[in-house]
């Protein structure tokens, strides 16, 4: 007995009970299922079913049946018949690769996702699923925090994936939007560790900067600092030679400059909601414990890895204890915590700003480039620019209802 395969597709109001309604008709003439889509913008409903049905008069009645449940319940039913060729090579795209792209921003306009979508074509990529990630933003009121973000599942082949991450890259810094491009494995949907810097990542100022500002050395500080996040010189030397500079400073100043640490935004979001996931987190700054620790204890970090001040007599020395952690330390012991915690090293996340954080960025399974000078997005894996540091989280392909269910 021969078969025949059918498209159907639904569109119209969305209300409760109609898929059950008819794959009910289905199942009265014994229809198999092959694949099934449902997709909702607004209460309008868009759902697709592909079947395979005896050939002859079970066909013609099962076409007709469902034609009438479709305007039993006010919706519209097209039917498309399928060859089994086509079916077949449809069945055969399974094994081609899969990616997904995130588009992230403050807000994102018909242009973005135009400029991206077009690379995607170029390409000869297919779009398989397009998901909001972002709840719906109100029109009449204004948002004290805009974020938008969806996020794009494509699939087929990609000859050179530095060319096409470059494209994105170029629309990124024309149209001001951050786009993530991320292989579909199963180590994306399995992240277990994240790795922060600290200064101008998880929170919004160089700490050794405001130190010296308070031991009256600020602009000749701040110079080396600059001249470091760039990579102009080595980060060993920098640190010693900005050490140097805060010698006799009070340890009184510590506490007052941890208190008032300003907390980058999104970060208490993206934490308390990894921490709720079974995620592990953890500092790896090129500053200091003591600042370090005082996050761990705001925000629940687990791990803290960070330069230790000497201090003598209540006043620092000008030097410091143990080895300096530097870009390679901070590898180090990104390699370190996930050995330790049995993770696979490309289940890690490491996010940074600075030059010296490119080795743990290269090394992690995803690295982001957060709010970074250009040499160090240009290098990087990904970036969020737009957005607060809770844009991980929609990397990492959370929707908001997933987070604020949380709260």
């Amino acid at each position: 007995m021969s078969n025949e395969i059918f498209l159907l597709n639904i569109s119209g109001q969305d209300k409760p009970g109609l898929t059950s309604s008819l794959t009910s008709v289905l199942s009265d003439y014994g229809a198999k299922v092959l694949d099934i889509g449902q997709a909702n913008i607004h209460d309008t409903l868009s759902l697709g079913f592909l079947f395979k049905i005896e050939s002859g008069k079970k066909s013609a009645a099962v076409l007709k049946d469902l034609l009438f449940k479709a305007y039993e319940l006010g919706v519209t039913a097209k039917f498309t018949p399928i060859t089994l060729e086509d079916y077949e090579r449809w069945v055969n795209l399974q094994g081609k690769d899969r990616y997904i792209i995130t588009i992230l921003g403050e807000r994102l306009s018909a242009e973005q996702i135009s400029q991206v979508t077009k690379v995607i074509s170029e390409k000869n990529l297919n779009i398989d699923a397009i998901k909001r990630l972002t709840g719906r933003t109100s029109l009449v009121k204004e948002e004290a925090y805009p974020r938008a973000s969806i996020q794009l599942s494509i699939r087929g082949k990609i000859d050179c994936k530095s060319d096409f991450t470059e494209k994105f890259m170029q629309i990124s810094r024309d149209l001001d939007v951050d786009i993530a491009f991320q292989e579909d494995n199963i180590f994306r949907r399995n992240r277990r560790l994240v790795c922060f810097d600290m200064d101008s990542t998880l929170i919004q100022t160089e700490v050794i900067d405001e130190l010296a500002e308070l031991a009256g050395v600020g602009a000749e500080v701040k110079a080396i600092t600059e001249s470091a996040m760039k990579g102009e010189i080595n980060f060993n030397e920098s640190f010693e030679k900005r050490m140097k500079l805060l010698k006799g400073l009070s340890e009184d100043v510590l506490h007052d400059v941890a208190v008032k640490l300003p907390i980058t935004k999104g970060a208490k979001r993206l934490i308390d909601t990894l921490r709720s996931y079974g995620f592990k987190t953890a500092i790896l700054s090129g500053g200091f414990t003591y600042f370090g620790h005082y996050l761990q204890s705001v925000l629940g970090i687990d791990y803290v890895y960070a330069n230790e001040l000497e201090i003598k007599d209540g006043v620092l020395t000008g030097g410091y204890i143990g080895d300096i952690v530097d870009g390679e330390k901070k590898a180090v012991y990104l390699r370190e915590i996930a050995e330790k915690e049995g993770i696979d090293i490309s289940q890690t996340i490491a996010v940074g700003d600075g030059a010296n954080d490119l080795p743990m960025l290269n090394l992690a399974g995803l690295g982001i480039a957060f709010h970074a000078k250009p040499t160090v997005k240009d290098n990087a894996q990904s970036s969020i620019s737009s957005i607060g540091l809770d844009g991980v989280l929609y990397l990492l392909g959370y929707h908001d209802r997933h987070i604020d269910l949380l709260d």
